[in-house]
């Protein structure tokens, strides 16, 4: 080959920038049910090309089709729904909240409600998620309060976190929900840390670690997959790929792999990408790696294909880089209406109970929102106390920190 002369710097872009018309020809989406469902202890070697396919179970019908689907009964379909409806619902009267100054800051989940909402129901108590800023939805459907998520948003007097931590940063062990982080990718390698962990103590819980697709740039994600395939950590390592990082499209991170699960092949471990915007078909997945860590067989890396409607952050402007109808023209559609229109087609639902929930599920998260704002808000009503910025720091407080109590008059 000649001598290409002068060398020139590559840096990836985008289909289509804003003005002009959305572009999602690159996605190439199967038909639903036509992805197989191998078993548990499969050889990750022969399940190679499920990295760069996409596993759905509902097609345009409605229809839950495939060997991926049958795992929920309807009563458990209705209740995901309302689980999604409800983290819309919380969402939109806490992003109404900040624009009055009521917090500082807040993060939506619009268009990924299915990711977060249905993972958590494959899980079982004990089992600790290790997750992101944007999946709030593990707390929603497993009963965590949303006036606790409120104060804490808030950083009122009854924040459980006493405003130590940014709004959105939940914590709850209770729950399942280790403290978010906002330095992106420790929470992967701390994932794997602590599932190592419960294999070494003889226990059986697993751990999820969650990462958006931006993030696996950092080297954090690449040293848990080294530790995870070595030493077969029973933890699932999700990915949720919704095609936009804070303010760049996914091609910065995703280099010349060509899906995000391929990243699990060069570790040996079984990777899958799945339709993130299907109930059925996260929950299904969900459960199939969650059952391969249960069993001792290892990680599964697991790609949820989805896309961001909303704004990155109250401080974000998606329009400065991606087209405005961007999101209507997302070929996976809506979460939300998708398994509404499945429990339609099941004869188990209507557009009339779907208006009347909505109605019941406004006025439970207005009532919560009531509650905490009595509790007070950013700027009025009560604060956590002086006092508390000492407590619960070390089992036995160092004589510095009395001192400093002390000198604050606390």
């Amino acid at each position: 080959m000649a001598d290409a002369g002068m060398l020139r710097f590559h840096v990836p872009e985008p289909e289509v920038r804003p003005g002009g018309t959305p572009d999602f020809s690159n996605v190439t989406i199967p038909k639903a049910g036509s992805v197989p469902r191998p078993e548990i202890d499969v050889d990750p070697r022969t399940i190679r090309d499920m990295a760069f396919s996409i596993i759905r179970v509902l097609n345009r019908a409605g229809e839950a089709v495939g060997p991926w689907a049958g795992l929920l009964t309807v009563e458990e379909l209705i209740e995901g729904l309302r689980h999604m409806m409800t983290l819309r619902t919380f969402d939109a009267r806490m992003q109404m909240a900040q624009r009055q100054g009521k917090t500082s800051f807040y993060m939506q989940h619009l268009g990924e409600e299915a990711v977060s909402c249905a993972f958590r129901k494959a899980l079982r108590p004990g089992d600790m998620n290790f997750p992101t800023y944007r999946q709030a939805g593990l707390l929603i459907a497993d009963g965590y309060p949303m006036v606790s998520m409120m104060n804490q948003i808030y950083s009122n007097e009854a924040d459980p976190l006493k405003g130590r931590q940014l709004p959105v940063m939940y914590s709850s062990k209770e729950h399942g929900f280790f403290s978010i982080s906002g330095n992106l990718a420790t929470q992967y390698i701390q994932a794997v840390g602590w599932a190592m962990a419960s294999a070494i103590s003889n226990d059986s819980r697993i751990a999820a670690a969650w990462i958006g697709d931006g993030s696996t740039a950092e080297s954090d994600f690449h040293s848990a997959l080294v530790f995870a395939s070595t030493y077969k950590a029973p933890v699932i390592l999700n990915v949720v790929n919704n095609q936009w990082a804070i303010s760049t499209f996914q091609g910065i991170a995703r280099g010349g792999s060509g899906t995000f699960a391929a990243r699990g092949l060069g570790f040996g471990i079984p990777a899958l990408r799945v339709d993130g915007n299907d109930y059925l078909a996260v929950h299904a997945v969900a459960k199939w790696a969650a059952e391969r860590a249960r069993n001792n067989l290892g990680p599964t890396l697991v790609e949820y294909v989805t896309y961001r409607a909303g704004a990155h952050s109250t401080s974000d402007d998606p329009s400065a880089y991606r087209p405005k109808a961007e999101s209507d023209a997302w070929p996976l559609g809506d979460p939300v209406i998708r398994l509404k229109n499945h429990l339609i087609q099941k004869g188990a639902w209507s557009e009339e109970r779907h208006t009347q929930a909505e109605a019941e599920i406004l006025e439970t998260v207005i009532a919560a929102q009531k509650e905490a704002e009595g509790h007070g808000t950013l700027h009025a009503g009560g604060k956590p106390s002086t006092r508390d910025m000492f407590e619960g720091v070390y089992a036995e407080m160092p004589p510095h920190l009395r001192r400093q109590r002390q000198q604050a008059g606390v």
